[in-house]
């Protein structure tokens, strides 16, 4: 097995680990462990929320949930002999839930409008909660009737450190965004917060300067980050740009599975878990391999491991609001209207609003682009997996296209095959 780096005891929030991690993205954050490039290496992580939420069936501790301890990440991983400029290759090796666990269990949650939102807040304001069952590969959730999938299990947040110039370019970009509609509800984006922040051993006026600047978890960036992709699984490698020395690798944000666009905001089936990496480098990679841009991001070699569902319900949804308000080549709100269309849909089979929406965000669903070209609307498409479901959701009232005197073609002169004949 390979050398565990990062050790998590379940029973501890990450500030009262032996090793902390980190709640913030920050150059200075101290490396938690280091390793060689050709290494394999486990890391252990806690849910993102730092143990806040309870397997139970009220949904209070979502509606109630402190979001600024949020994301903890495990790490940093120093690795020894990365340089700006070069390229971090980590691949996945395995990720599983917490061995210390004899029925390990994940949890989804809606979260309220008032507090972190998601992506149909203004529809769905109010928290709720779904805890799932994980049994081997298989997925099931007692507050989710006759539903139960394969997961593909990835880490929802990985990424290494931004250098102090990327770090302040996106606060600056960020406040921009902010000022114009600061009062917004949810807000429009994070700024750095010193209330709860966790910077790994960092102490004293070191802490304090670094508090003040780190930049929050919650999006994806340059670096990688939250980026949330489902099918970042075991078997899957990941090219990441260096901006500081050692790389500082950190991950979390663990999930059994998850549909594309994780629309309840905590839309995945959280869970805490272990997850198994190897690194290599490569000298001067960006810059071989053009990842020089401003707005580059890492590159993803994906895996050959998802689940073989092979029949789908398919709902297509368009750039226009409800209301009729027209969105240029908007691909958030054809996304929503594909969305909306499926939740209605799945109503009419015995589900709640909640229940469908939470099925969309933790299935593994494929959000696809139809269009981005046929002014004005970009068109898209999810593909909701039927064998998911235990009852049947497809429309049974088509009626069906057979002729009562239908018969087999014969060749002349044969006997007619298509008659009864009595002995």
């Amino acid at each position: 097995m390979a050398e565990t780096l990062f050790k998590i005891d379940l029973n501890k929030p990450m500030q009262d680990q032996e090793v902390p991690g980190h709640n913030r993205w920050h150059p200075d954050i101290p490396a938690a462990a280091s390793t060689d490039p050709g290494t394999d290496f486990r890391i252990e992580c806690l849910d993102w929320t730092n143990n806040q939420i309870k397997n139970d069936d009220s949904a209070d501790d979502i509606r109630d949930i402190d979001l600024t301890p949020c994301h903890v990440l495990s790490g940093p991983i120093h690795v020894n002999g990365a340089e700006p400029g070069d390229l971090l290759v980590v691949d996945i090796l395995d990720l599983g839930t917490p061995k210390e666990l004899d029925e390990p269990w994940g949890y989804t949650g809606i979260f309220s409008q008032q507090n972190g939102g998601g992506f149909l807040t203004d529809v769905y304001p109010d928290a709720h909660k779904a805890i799932w069952d994980l049994r081997g590969l298989y997925a099931s959730s007692r507050h989710i009737p006759d539903v139960q999938f394969v997961g593909i299990k990835h880490p929802g947040l990985i990424g290494c450190a931004p250098s102090a110039d990327l770090l302040a370019k996106w606060n600056k970009r960020e406040q921009a965004l902010i000022d114009t509609d600061p009062d917004r509800v949810p807000p429009l984006a994070l700024p750095p917060l010193p209330q709860n922040a966790l910077l790994g051993t960092l102490t004293g006026s070191e802490f304090e300067r670094a508090a003040g600047e780190a930049a929050r978890t919650i999006p994806p960036r340059e670096h990688g980050g939250n980026c949330d992709i489902k099918n970042l699984t075991v078997g899957s490698r990941i090219y990441f740009p260096v901006y500081v020395d050692g790389a500082k690798l950190s991950l979390g944000d663990l999930h059994f599975s998850q549909g594309d666009g994780e629309i309840t905001f905590c839309g995945a089936i959280e869970m805490a878990g272990y997850i198994d990496l190897g690194v290599e480098l490569i000298k001067g990679g960006m810059q071989k391999y053009g990842m020089t841009r401003p707005m580059h991001m890492p590159i993803f070699e994906m895996s050959h491991l998802e689940p073989r569902y092979s029949s789908n319900i398919v709902f297509e949804g368009i750039g226009v609001e409800d209301d009729g308000t027209q969105r240029y080549l908007s691909i958030t709100a054809a996304y929503r209207q594909a969305c909306l269309n499926a939740i209605e849909y799945l109503k009419t089979f015995g589900y709640t609003d909640e229940q469908a929406y939470i099925i969309l965000g933790t299935a593994p669903i494929e959000g696809r682009v139809a269009g981005v070209v046929d002014i004005p609307n970009a068109a898209v498409s999810i593909y909701l997996p039927t064998e998911i479901f235990k009852r049947n959701i497809l429309p049974t009232e088509v009626p069906a296209r057979t002729r009562s005197d239908a018969q087999l073609p014969r060749s002349p002169g044969e006997p007619d095959i298509n008659e009864t004949h009595v002995q």
